[in-house]
């Protein structure tokens, strides 16, 4: 009988089945509550044959799990369960839904006390923290009585699976980064304009606050007033973002890997690429290049990208720069901004691959973006209390020490560069992207 597996019972019912039997226990010795105890026990019955009733006697209930069509890595992603009671008197819901196994949460549920005839909407977050195929089980729900002796269970939305992407979300909060006039609320630097390498747009008529030396003379006088050239940012520049899927990048941070950082950041950078009319192109790198996408500027291009990092993973070997470089310069032609995201840990790391990217950095313009080991603060900032403390102390600013020399190292060789914290990638890379094109350095 399919009803029979929807019968739950509560923990209620069995703490008063046992003092139901310890009153028998002690009616053996008393015998003036042995009536009383039998009297107890039949009204125990009566109660659970009463809440059965109601449970399953003509009474529906619907319920419905909600997912967005993707998540979004590193994010919270909302998800909605939708339940309608249609009993006529108050129930108790308890909901338990088989999340992922990727969350690692055993225990989730959600309690709920639901009034007669309604409809309610209960929302949570869910945070992957890895890009790949998230199944969902069952949505168990245990609806019990005033009473609460006896739950019935329902189940809804079965097998459900839901991709998780490089983080989208980030798209919406930077989308107008780039064309904002309040860029430092963001962190960024207000980055002045060194002459004009700037493409010509029109002439126009002087107003207060247009730089002098931008005055059209023969325009000036042809018209009889102040008239001033106006410029905009040079167009169609390519720009590729080039991540290192080596074992270096497998290091974590706040769950995430430094390669899905790198991800998302170049997510978020090639839509701001996009916007400001270059063309944005990315690939990935560790044995061999793979992950390529062409620098173009059609409306289908932040997909493209989108669909190609949501395949890349390490492979956990060293990653090989020459063939990086030789793969650079059979396949871009063009003088192109080359972010690389990558990680050196230490000077020696840098040098075995310095005159690779010495190579790359002569027809190209080549930005190497690395990250800070925000875990050796913890020692730098801690006061020293033993001779082993001092040890990991001084060994902790040698290493970010290191990090500094990697910036001057490459700097005297003419590589930008960009050392910065994990969870500051993003506004990092789009900084340095703004302050290439407001310097004309392309």
């Amino acid at each position: 009988m399919k009803w029979l597996k929807q019968i739950y019972l509560n923990n209620f019912f069995f703490y008063v089945f046992i003092g139901i039997l310890i009153s028998f226990t002690l009616a053996y010795f008393i015998p003036a509550l042995y009536h009383v105890t039998w009297i107890l026990f039949y009204i125990f019955i009566a109660f659970t044959v009463i809440d059965f009733v109601l449970l399953f006697t003509n009474q529906k209930f619907k319920a419905s799990r909600n997912t967005p069509e993707k998540f979004s890595n590193g994010d919270e992603n909302p998800v909605t369960v939708t339940i309608e009671s249609s009993y006529n008197f108050p129930v108790h819901a308890k909901i338990i839904d088989e999340i992922p196994f990727q969350f690692q949460e055993r225990n989730f549920e959600i309690k709920k006390k639901l009034s007669a005839n309604t409809k309610e909407t209960l929302k949570y977050q869910l945070r992957p923290l890895e890009r790949g195929e998230y199944h969902f089980g069952k949505l168990n729900i245990y609806i019990s009585s005033p009473l609460q002796l006896a739950c019935r269970r329902f189940i809804f939305n079965e097998g459900e699976m839901v991709p998780t992407y490089p983080s989208f979300m980030q798209l919406k909060k930077y989308d107008l980064i780039a064309f904002s006039n309040t860029l430092m609320q963001y962190g960024l630097k207000k980055i002045r304009r060194i002459g004009h390498t700037m493409e010509f747009e029109q002439i126009k008529e002087y107003v207060s606050g247009d730089d002098i030396r931008t005055i059209n003379w023969k325009a000036t006088a042809k018209r009889k007033q102040l008239m001033v050239n106006q410029f905009q940012d040079e167009k169609s520049q390519n720009v590729y973002m080039a991540i290192d899927k080596g074992r270096v990048m497998k290091m974590p941070f706040n769950g995430l890997s430094l390669l899905d950082y790198a991800i998302n950041s170049t997510l978020v950078l090639s839509n701001v690429i996009l916007k400001k009319q270059d063309k944005a192109g990315m690939f990935s790198f560790s044995k061999k290049v793979e992950n390529r996408v062409a620098s173009e500027r059609r409306t289908s291009q932040m997909q493209k990208i989108m669909d190609n990092l949501y395949n890349v993973e390490t492979d956990f070997f060293e990653s090989d720069y020459g063939r990086l470089y030789a793969d650079i310069k059979r396949n871009i032609n063009h003088r192109s901004l080359i972010i690389l995201y990558t990680n050196f840990e230490t000077m020696d790391g840098l040098k075995r691959q310095l005159p690779y990217l010495k190579a790359i950095s002569k027809n190209h313009l080549l930005v190497v973006v690395f990250f800070e080991n925000t875990e050796l603060d913890e020692f730098i900032n801690k006061k020293a209390d033993d001779i082993q403390e001092v040890y990991d102390k001084v060994i902790a600013e040698k290493f970010a020490f290191e990090k500094r020399l990697i910036v001057s190292e490459l700097k005297k060789y003419g590589i930008h560069s960009v050392l910065t914290k994990p969870e500051n990638l993003t506004i990092e890379s789009i900084n340095k992207y703004l302050e290439i094109k407001a310097r004309g350095i392309l």
